[in-house]
């Protein structure tokens, strides 16, 4: 489930009206942040539809260059460059596997054999990954009682939905690992976005765009090697790909920068939380998928924890730094994506993401005040 990108300089784009402040002729930030949660939650249904017709890796293709069509649509609107800078360069193609190529191929693979519901559930695990990454990869980030509670609260929720205590009987073991290593990819390219690109003289639609891109170009290479050109289109897939590009990672990325501009990261970061919630719904009253007791359980133990592991002690004074930081999302793969999330150890979607704790989630997925969108 990708996880969302700003679409200016700080400068520019944060609106000088206070935070929740409506916008002046403007759509309401609710409105915007359910249509958001609607778009992230629904993509781990179009991966599903999507696969029907086409292989994995062109579902991932087709959602990364659509995706990457509406972000450069905004670029042209807003007349925003390229970052530059080879190193730059280089740091976006790494991020641009990490957060966008390698989750969303994952969860298109894993939906093969799992129901999206399960996926849109295991996307909502990257906060948890994120961290348990940050404890050993970010030397800021100290553990507290509350936030360690909720890392085990959160895996204890991930075995609840798998139904551990039977043995995990019924379960696809290979497409649920690819589902949670989507995750962990999520997690992993968050730090690695937070240590390489904070400070990057370039807006956030430009680095997102430009990651979405990279990511697009390779797809673009691995997909012929592994696929074969599809013999015919059937409507109802193709349309599912469209959606979960131009809408799970273009669009969404843009509505969630301007949630975020509005009314902060700490508020937009809450709809990592509704994403597992629609995924099941619409898997469920759209696709038909089974449904038992421990799924819904696990998944609110899951988010329970996640939610604890991304509470903040008590900050020592310390001198602030000024910090542009460059954050994935998640998403879910879906999307979400894959993904938004606070900056910090926790990141969804997603997409995948991704999702709220993918930024810095999502989906899929932090310190609020230092959050900024990112591509999933």
């Amino acid at each position: 489930m990708s996880r969302p990108s700003p679409s200016a300089s700080p400068s520019s784009a944060l609106p000088s009206s206070s935070p929740g402040a409506p916008r002046p002729g403007g759509v309401d930030w609710r409105v915007r942040f359910g249509a958001l949660a609607l778009i992230w939650g629904f993509s781990f249904l179009f991966i599903k539809v999507g696969t029907d017709g086409f292989a994995p890796f062109q579902v991932t293709f087709g959602r990364l260059l659509f995706g990457t069509a509406v972000l450069a649509v905004a670029m042209v609107a807003k007349r925003d460059r390229l970052p530059r800078g080879a190193r730059t360069w280089g740091h976006l193609a790494v991020a641009a596997f990490l957060l966008n190529a390698l989750p969303f191929s994952l969860f298109s693979y894993a939906e093969l054999t799992i129901p999206s519901t399960l996926a849109g559930i295991c996307n909502a695990t990257t906060p948890l990954w994120g961290m348990l990454l940050s404890l050993v990869a970010l030397s800021e980030d100290r553990p507290t009682r509350v936030r360690a509670a909720g890392l085990g609260i959160g895996f204890i929720g991930v075995l609840t939905v798998l139904g551990a205590w039977q043995g995990f009987s019924g379960l696809d073991v290979t497409g649920t690992a690819m589902a949670l290593l989507a995750s962990f990819s999520y997690a992993v390219g968050w730090i690695y976005v937070r240590r390489t690109l904070a400070g990057t003289d370039a807006s956030n639609l430009s680095l997102a765009g430009t990651q979405v891109g990279l990511a697009t170009v390779q797809l673009a290479i691995v997909t012929p090697l592994f696929t074969s050109w599809p013999e015919h289109f059937e409507i109802m897939p193709l349309l599912s790909v469209v959606a979960l590009g131009a809408l799970g990672t273009g669009a969404a990325m843009l509505l969630q920068y301007g949630v975020v501009a509005e009314v902060g990261p700490t508020t937009a970061s809450m709809v990592t939380y509704f994403i597992p919630v629609i995924a099941t719904a619409a898997g469920v009253a759209v696709l038909g998928e089974g449904l038992t007791w421990n799924t819904p359980v696990g998944a609110v133990i899951v988010l329970a924890g996640a939610a604890l592991t991304q509470t903040r002690g008590p900050r020592r004074a310390a001198r602030r730094e000024p910090v542009r930081d460059h954050v994935p999302t998640a998403t879910p793969a879906g999307t979400p994506t894959p993904a938004m999330t606070p900056a910090a150890p926790s990141t969804p979607a997603t997409p995948a993401a991704s999702t709220a704790s993918a930024t810095t989630t999502a989906p899929a997925g932090a310190d609020p005040g230092r959050s900024r969108p990112v591509a999933q």
